[in-house]
């Protein structure tokens, strides 16, 4: 059973009784699920997951204390403590008695203000620009098994994804960098004999195509150990990731260079052709960093537009 399911059965054998039994009066201002950092809010978890951090458990979010007060927070941070510490042959953690670090009973308002800086998922354009990824898929990720109150649904909702001008900056930036280290960068690495700094451009390119791929997705790029895993699963260009997985596996030998470098431009042209797909170049030709511009001139917002190319990655 994956944790996901693990976590939403306990929920209604045990969570949602004990709410309903006893929050009576303040359920429907509460909101319960799990989302947050652990490959079981994506969906990953497998048996090596159950390692670490890995439990039935289940967030209890809460709104201001002008709405619950610090008495019935501290009540049901109580009565979640006392549920089973056992569920399906999988133990809960210890915790506090203020709540666990990752399950347990949350203000709302502190909870997204620590995971993106803002308590109602409303971000400035800098706040889009500066706040990680990573964050962004975790507060947006697993499922919310109830939510009477509705705050925590909208918050996530304001939260679900980048606004069109801001993904166009990230695509502009992250086409720039890979038109810099695969098609410029690798061979002459290469052809210096600097086969270690050959490999560290192929990262590069390779780190941010998967970024590029994941914003012609319109699906947030999460921690980096998962991406492979996530990327495989996109409906568009996913077919990459093998590539990409022979072109970091590899060395930078002279029989296997040039076969790298025909692949980095495999993965380039596949790009641009999803680019011109979607309408996002008005550049013809294969060199990404001319698209990169294309790009990044189809910015609506002046400000945004005029940032340097590269301001958001």
């Amino acid at each position: 059973m994956k944790g996901i399911e693990l976590s939403q059965k306990f929920f209604r054998e045990f969570g949602k009784p004990m709410l309903e039994s006893e929050f009576s009066g303040v359920i429907d201002k509460l909101a319960c699920g799990i989302l947050g950092p652990g490959s079981e809010c994506f969906g990953f978890d497998d048996s090596i997951s159950r390692d670490h951090d890995f439990e039935a458990g289940f967030c209890i979010f809460l709104p201001d204390e002008s709405i619950i007060d610090r008495r019935t927070a501290f009540l049901l941070e109580r009565a979640y403590s006392k549920l089973p510490k056992e569920f399906e042959g999988v133990k809960r953690g210890m915790l506090s008695p203020v709540g666990g670090a990752r399950r347990g009973v949350f203000r709302t308002s502190e909870y997204f203000t620590e995971k993106v800086g803002s308590a109602d998922g409303i971000l400035t354009v800098n706040g889009w620009l500066s706040t990680p990824e990573q964050a962004l898929a975790e507060a947006t990720n697993g499922k919310i098994f109830f939510d009477a109150f509705g705050e925590v649904t909208k918050i996530r909702e304001n939260l679900s994804y980048f606004p069109e001008d801001i993904r166009l900056k990230k695509l502009a930036g992250n086409l720039l960098l890979m038109a810099q280290s695969g098609q410029y960068n690798y061979k002459r690495c290469v052809d210096r004999g600097e086969v270690a700094a050959a490999q560290l451009a192929v990262y590069e390119f390779v780190n941010h195509a998967i970024s590029a791929i994941f914003l012609l997705n319109r699906v947030y790029k999460p921690y980096y150990k998962w991406c492979f895993k996530a990327l495989r699963s996109l409906p568009k260009l996913s077919i990459e990731a093998e590539i990409m997985e022979y072109l970091i596996t590899t060395d930078n030998s002279p029989e296997l260079s040039e076969e790298k470098y025909y692949a980095i431009e495999g993965i380039a042209a596949d790009i641009i052709d999803e680019l011109s797909e979607q309408n996002l170049t008005k550049a013809i030709c294969g060199d990404l960093e001319k698209h990169a511009y294309s790009v990044n001139d189809s910015v609506s917002d002046d400000y945004i537009r005029n940032l340097h190319i590269l301001s958001a990655v």
